[in-house]
């Protein structure tokens, strides 16, 4: 058998062995692929929602705070704000929308806010399940391989009936290296869905707060009306902007 390199080794491989490890690679090509994009989509997203939180509490009124956010949806408080705008829109046209309604606007808001909220946070973690996935199975999908190349190598050992170390050698190591992809594969990806859940964690306090923000936001602005008008100051100039 030559010993021209991993290639060599591997060409030399049972079926079986060359099957785990086209599956790894299609594993690892595809892991790296999720990896690179949730570099660039969760740390744009986390950086967004922290100038977007810091700008809705400047603004004085929500009309103002919501406007201040653009018309984004990449923004994840944009994205969770805009449902709560359209239940607002809702409860004034059912004539809610007033100090004497507060506690009724509340929770409404709230429910639409923990929606948006959860939206936003399923929109963000997609894919992130399918790292989990290659960070716990591929070490055993490649012992997976190696055990069968080494049953290969000792049937081998048995059919030249001789126990020498050169018979078993190279089907003992052409076995070893799907363990080696295995380990290759899951490292890189356990690695990236535990950065990813704590880049998470980061849009999510952000988005947590924004909900508390908006919620009192609403609350002074109903509390601040002496009566129902025709067209609510949180709602002025919305019809454009959401």
């Amino acid at each position: 058998m030559p010993q021209a390199g991993i290639f060599a080794i591997l060409g030399h491989a049972t079926f079986t062995v060359k099957c785990v490890l086209a599956l790894l690679v299609c594993m690892s090509l595809m892991s790296w692929s999720v990896i690179l994009f949730k570099i660039v989509v969760l740390n744009q997203a986390r950086i967004r929602a922290r100038k977007d939180y810091a700008k809705f509490v400047m603004a004085q009124t929500l009309s103002e705070a919501m406007t201040a956010l653009g018309r984004d949806y990449s923004s994840p408080l944009y994205g969770a704000g805009t449902m709560a705008m359209d239940e607002l829109k809702r409860l004034e046209k059912v004539k809610l929308l007033d100090a004497a309604h507060s506690p009724i606007v509340i929770e409404n808001l709230g429910r639409a806010l923990r929606q948006g909220v959860s939206a936003q946070l399923g929109k963000f973690s997609r894919s992130l399940p399918f790292l989990a996935t290659c960070g716990n199975s591929a070490p055993f999908i490649g012992l997976f391989g190696t055990v069968w190349g080494i049953m290969h190598a000792f049937h081998s050992i048995g059919q030249m009936k001789t126990a020498a170390l050169a018979a078993v050698a190279p089907g003992i190591s052409e076995a070893l290296i799907a363990t080696a992809v295995g380990l290759a594969v899951a490292i890189p990806a356990s690695i990236a869905y535990n950065v990813f859940l704590g880049m998470l964690q980061t849009v999510e306090r952000e988005l947590v707060n924004f909900t508390g923000a908006f919620l009192n936001t609403v609350q002074r602005e109903l509390s601040g009306e002496e009566a129902p008008k025709a067209e609510n100051p949180m709602l002025k100039g919305m019809d454009n902007g959401l």
